[in-house]
C-alpha cells in the first residue's frame, strides 16, 4: 500500500509498505479522508517522543472497513465509518473511576497512521470509539471526530463537568422551554457558569472551542495570531477578536469583560509564558482550562495570591473519554460545525508535505489529505 512516511523531522517519503492484516477485534480501514493536526504539524517540524521514527503520520480519519479480525461485532466490509485513535481498557484504577481519559493504557495501543491508503485499527479502538458515518456526513466532515472530541472534553472541564453539550435542535428546544431534560440542564448550567469566555489560541482545537461555546450560548472573545485564523474566529461566531500580535491582551480583555475577567479562560497555545498569564485573565472565582499541553518538565509560576484569595480554579485538560467521543459525533451529525472555517484545502498523499509546509507559515487551518 501507498503510505507517506516521516523518515526523519522535515523528510517525507511516499513508499509502498506492507499492508497490515487485522488480527482478533482489530479492523483495517481504506482511508479515505485524512485531516492534518498540530501533533503531526509538531512531530514533521522537530520529531515527538511518542512517535519512533520512521513511521506513518496522521490520526484524524475516516473511511470504509475493508476487513475485519476475528470477534469484531457490528461493523463489515463496505461500512463507512469515522473514530478517533485511541480507547481506554475500562479495567484499570481510572476506567473504574470514570476517568477513562487517563487510562493508563490508552497511548499504548494508539491507531496512528491515517496517512496511507489503509490504517489498522486495535481492538480498545473498534470497541469503544469506532461509529458508522451516516450519508448525510461526508468522509471530510467526520475526520474532525477526534479533535472534536478533545474540545468537548475541554468545554466539559470548563464547566467542571456540569451539563451536556447540546446539539443544535437541543438548544433550540430548550429556548422553547421543551426538548430533553440533559439538553436542558446543560444549556442552564452553561449559561450560569460560562457567560463570557476567553478562548486564547485561534488554531483549529481553539476554534473548536469557540464553536462549541456558541452553541451555549456563550460570548466569546477569542486571542490569536495571524489575519486568516481570526478571520475564521469570526467565521465560527466569536464576538470579538484581539490580534496578539499587535495588542495588549490582558487590557482588551480585561475592558471587553467590565474590568472583571473571563468566567473561563481556555489556552489552547501550549506557551508557558500564556499559561502565566491567563490566571488575570479569569474574573474572582473564575476557571482557567489548561488545554494546550507545555513540553514535560516545563515550569510554570503563577501569582499565589490571585489563585488563593481570588478563587482561581487552574485545571489540567487532556484527550478525551467515550461519552466525549459520542457527544462530538452527535454534534457532527446534527450538522452545526461551521466545516469551511476548519478545512483549508485538499491534497492527494503525494502532498502532504506541501500542506504541512503551508501550516508551518500559518496559510490554513486543517488540510484534508486524501489517500
Amino acid at each position: 500500500m501507498k503510505a507517506c512516511v516521516l523518515i526523519e523531522p522535515g523528510r517525507l517519503e511516499c513508499r509502498d509498505i506492507e499492508k497490515p492484516m487485522p488480527g482478533a477485534g482489530e479492523a483495517l480501514v481504506r482511508v479515505r479522508a485524512a485531516l492534518t493536526c498540530g501533533t503531526d504539524l509538531k512531530t514533521f517540524r522537530r520529531g515527538h517522543p511518542m512517535i519512533p521514527l520512521p513511521a506513518v503520520l496522521g490520526h484524524e480519519y475516516s473511511g470504509v472497513i475493508e476487513a475485519v479480525g476475528p470477534g469484531v461485532d457490528g461493523f463489515k466490509p463496505g461500512h463507512a465509518v469515522m473514530g478517533v485513535h485511541s480507547g481506554p481498557c475500562g479495567q484499570c484504577f481510572f476506567c473504574a473511576r470514570n476517568q477513562p481519559q487517563l487510562c493508563e493504557t490508552i497511548m499504548d495501543s494508539k491507531a496512528l497512521g491515517s496517512f496511507a491508503e489503509f490504517m489498522l485499527l486495535p481492538e480498545v479502538v473498534v470497541k469503544n470509539n469506532l461509529f458508522h458515518k451516516p450519508d448525510s456526513v461526508s468522509f471530510e466532515h467526520a475526520a474532525l471526530l477526534e479533535p472534536l472530541a478533545c474540545a468537548v472534553h475541554g468545554v466539559r472541564s470548563a464547566m467542571n463537568g456540569d451539563g451536556k453539550i447540546p446539539a443544535v435542535h437541543g438548544v433550540r428546544s430548550a429556548m422553547n422551554g421543551v426538548g430533553t431534560t440533559t439538553a436542558v440542564h446543560g444549556v442552564k448550567s452553561a449559561r450560569s457558569a460560562l457567560e463570557k469566555v476567553l478562548v486564547i489560541g485561534a488554531g483549529p482545537i481553539g476554534l473548536l472551542h469557540l464553536v462549541l461555546l456558541k452553541r451555549m450560548g456563550a460570548r466569546v472573545i477569542v486571542s490569536g495570531r495571524g489575519k486568516k485564523r481570526l478571520d475564521a474566529a469570526l467565521e465560527c461566531g466569536a464576538d470579538h477578536v484581539i490580534d496578539a500580535a499587535v495588542s495588549d491582551v490582558r487590557r482588551e480583555a480585561l475592558a471587553l469583560t467590565n474590568e472583571r475577567g473571563a468566567d473561563a479562560v481556555i489556552e489552547c497555545t501550549g506557551r508557558p509564558e500564556v499559561w502565566e498569564e491567563s490566571v488575570w485573565l479569569a474574573r474572582r472565582g473564575g476557571t482557567v482550562v489548561l488545554f494546550g499541553g507545555c513540553p514535560a518538565g516545563t515550569r510554570v509560576g503563577f501569582d499565589a495570591g490571585r489563585i488563593h484569595y481570588d478563587e482561581i480554579t487552574l485545571k489540567g485538560v487532556f484527550h478525551f473519554s467515550p461519552g466525549d467521543v459520542r457527544e462530538a459525533r452527535d454534534i457532527i451529525i446534527d450538522g452545526g460545525i461551521p466545516f469551511g472555517a476548519f478545512i483549508s484545502g485538499e491534497y492527494p498523499l503525494s502532498e502532504l508535505s506541501i500542506a504541512l509546509e503551508r501550516l508551518l507559515r500559518g496559510d490554513g487551518v486543517k488540510f484534508c489529505i486524501k489517500p
